[in-house]
């Protein structure tokens, strides 16, 4: 055996190992969402659980899903990176969904392609794309998804506003959307759009992006979906079709806020440095967005 027979050999070893641990997570999850399904709560947050979600939502999800009715159990999440942490992965194998998830790394799709946890046992497709608001619908289309799906999974770090806005093609149940709190409860407002924005370069910090918890709840009112809260970590918030929210409990934008207690912020040699949330606020204050209902150019710190 040569040496290159024995590195694939090991590779060969270590997917089988991610695929026993991703069997063991998949069966703790199970286990806890027996238990949670047994509390009466109207707080979304006390059904959290993480298997592959980077915080709560998948426990989250899988409350609404009890009860949501669900007939196209499909979904579509973009902004996945790897795959390996994403709101949709205990969909996919707990559920036995199918779904279609994209990212604009090359190198991050291949690994999902050959991540034989998803691509050999679930009809899961995955497309390198950089998503824009010209071009969102048309890579839906062309995958053979419209109209009524289960659920839609917005974390762009960035546009997330504008491209859930753009999006016409499908009708989802539900909707997972990124927010910035840092830009408080009460503003309407985003990041302006830029085809091309990176969060990791439209600011050194890294936490210039995304939209505040107000225009996006401006925005669900308008395509037809209620908030019924954000996550603990205060970055997803969740929305349902009105038609089918039932016995979830509505909330505003302001009763749903939570300030982030994650220290994600960097400084201008590109490591983290910790900041608490009026520091991190406080250098990205001179920075602009844009008002929503007026398009008006505001600095942060006014709002």
């Amino acid at each position: 055996m040569n040496v290159f027979q024995r590195i694939f050999k090991i590779i060969d070893r270590l997917r089988l190992i991610n695929r026993k641990i991703d069997l063991i997570h998949e069966a703790l999850g199970r286990i806890e969402n027996r238990q949670l399904s047994k509390i009466s709560s109207n707080q979304i947050q006390d059904f959290e659980f993480r298997v592959f979600s980077q915080w709560g939502e998948d426990g989250i999800i899988q409350h609404i899903l009890r009860q949501v009715p669900i007939e196209n159990k499909i979904f579509i999440e973009f902004g996945v990176e790897n795959y390996t942490e994403s709101n949709t992965r205990f969909l996919l194998i707990n559920n036995n969904w199918s779904g279609l998830v994209m990212d604009g790394s090359k190198k991050n799709i291949n690994y999902i392609k050959n991540d034989l946890s998803v691509s050999w046992g679930h009809n899961l497709t995955a497309e390198c794309v950089f998503i824009t608001t010209d071009n969102i619908n048309e890579v839906i289309l062309r995958n053979g998804i419209s109209g009524d799906i289960g659920l839609l999974s917005v974390d762009i770090d960035g546009n997330d506003y504008w491209v859930w806005e753009a999006i016409t093609c499908i009708n989802p149940r539900i909707v997972v959307c990124e927010y910035n709190s840092l830009f408080g409860s009460k503003a309407k407002v985003s990041i302006p759009y830029k085809a091309d924005f990176d969060r990791r370069t439209a600011h050194y910090s890294n936490v210039y992006y995304g939209a505040s918890i107000a225009a996006l709840e401006f925005l669900g009112k308008r395509k037809g979906y209620s908030l019924i809260g954000s996550n603990s970590a205060g970055n997803n918030l969740f929305f349902v079709r009105n038609d089918l929210c039932g016995g979830l409990k509505i909330l505003s934008a302001e009763s749903a806020y939570i300030k982030a207690k994650f220290r994600e912020a960097k400084n201008k040699d590109g490591k983290l440095n910790y900041l608490d949330f009026d520091d991190r606020l406080k250098v990205i204050s001179d920075l602009s967005v844009i008002n929503i209902e007026n398009n008006n150019l505001i600095k942060i710190i006014d709002i």
